[in-house]
């Protein structure tokens, strides 16, 4: 159940919600839904590390808008910690992943760190549309088979199938790729029976420094009518991150 997640984080906040520098551009013919999922690995993986301050916002089916502070650290495609800022009531709400696939998670009310048994990771994180799986960050060819399904004016279209029967709640992804920058502006989730149930949508994609980013995403979760929307404010990369800020212990801190 861990693989749609790798694929949903890895795109929500991969890369500061960050993509690599632009390499030189491949001839479009060349080009297999493989070589285009390596692109994007390599896109969402580009920095060292980054630090990324966020405003998520979550808007119910009725339009009522709830709004979070959150910062997120990351060490290369692997190593994550998502931690709330704010409100009160969320505030020190953390959680860690690790390369291993351990998912760990900080409740300050509780003071207490506990691991995310592998039969509920796939449940809802902190009231928001992402699931504890979706703090983990992997390259998505690790875990997909991709297909070019078309090649549009400015994007391609991926269909991308789990490499392993059963791994995922869903039977396939498609995945629109920026031509200029490899960054997905849109994934659709479809269920076992092959319907629609969860989008994710990305904008305001631009190049800052060496990395390109999407400084908006909005994940949407069809059957509820709920949507969560993180818009950066800040974002910082290649600063040197040490090891030992995605510890255990240093989700307590």
């Amino acid at each position: 159940m861990r693989t749609h997640a790798r694929v949903v984080m890895a795109a929500l906040f991969g890369a500061a919600l960050a993509a690599a520098a632009a390499g030189p551009v491949f001839a479009e013919e060349a080009l297999t839904g493989a070589a285009i999922l390596a692109r994007v690995d390599e896109t969402m993986s580009a920095p060292r590390d980054q630090v990324v301050e966020s405003t998520l916002v979550l808007i119910d089916r009725d339009g009522g808008r709830k709004e979070r502070t959150l910062q997120m650290l990351q060490k290369g495609a692997n190593t994550r910690m998502v931690r709330f800022l704010a409100p009160a009531d969320q505030k020190g709400i953390s959680v860690l992943s690790l390369p291993d696939g351990s998912i760990y998670l900080y409740l300050p009310a509780f003071k207490k760190v506990k691991r995310i048994a592998s039969h509920v990771k796939n449940t809802e994180f902190a009231g928001t549309d992402f699931t504890y799986d979706d703090m983990e960050a992997k390259r998505y060819s690790e875990f997909y088979t991709a297909e070019l399904v078309r090649a549009e004016a400015d994007n391609y279209i991926i269909a991308l199938a789990p490499r392993q029967a059963g791994a995922s709640e869903y039977s396939k992804l498609l995945m629109w790729v920026r031509k200029d920058s490899f960054v997905p502006i849109m994934v659709e989730f479809y269920d076992a029976k092959g319907a629609l149930a969860r989008r994710m949508r990305s904008e305001r994609v631009e190049k800052v420094g060496r990395y390109w980013v999407a400084r908006e995403r909005e994940m949407e979760n069809i059957a509820r009518g709920h949507k969560s929307r993180m818009i950066v404010t800040s974002m910082k990369f290649d600063s040197g991150l040490s090891d030992d800020m995605f510890t255990t212990r240093a989700l307590e801190r």
